[in-house]
């Protein structure tokens, strides 16, 4: 996947439109909307205002491999939280997460 379709699926899957993106990056409709159809290249400036709004970072904007990327700001924190957690901890409070879905 280029960049370009990731800004698309990125921004879809948040359902932000390009209107709102735009409002909230300060980059025009016209621009956001021809790096998405690849007609141009991002600077790496137009990379960082476009990926913040997203809720990501701009690793997280080349990392195509995985649905991380996609996680809300919920769900990196329950995330992070895990991880300071010790192993039997972290086994019991998954067992637990699993009986609830």
């Amino acid at each position: 996947m280029d960049i370009a379709e990731r800004l698309r699926t990125v921004r879809k899957s948040k359902n932000i439109s390009v209107y709102r993106l735009s409002q909230m990056s300060g980059i025009s409709e016209t621009h956001i909307r021809d790096l998405e159809r690849g007609d141009r290249n991002p600077s790496f400036d137009t990379l960082s205002r476009l990926a913040k709004p997203l809720g990501l970072s701009l690793s997280e904007l080349f990392n195509e491999s995985d649905t991380a990327a996609f996680l809300t700001k919920d769900e990196k924190e329950l995330v992070e939280c895990f991880r300071m957690l010790s192993q039997d901890k972290a086994d019991s409070l998954l067992r637990f997460l699993k009986t609830l879905v």
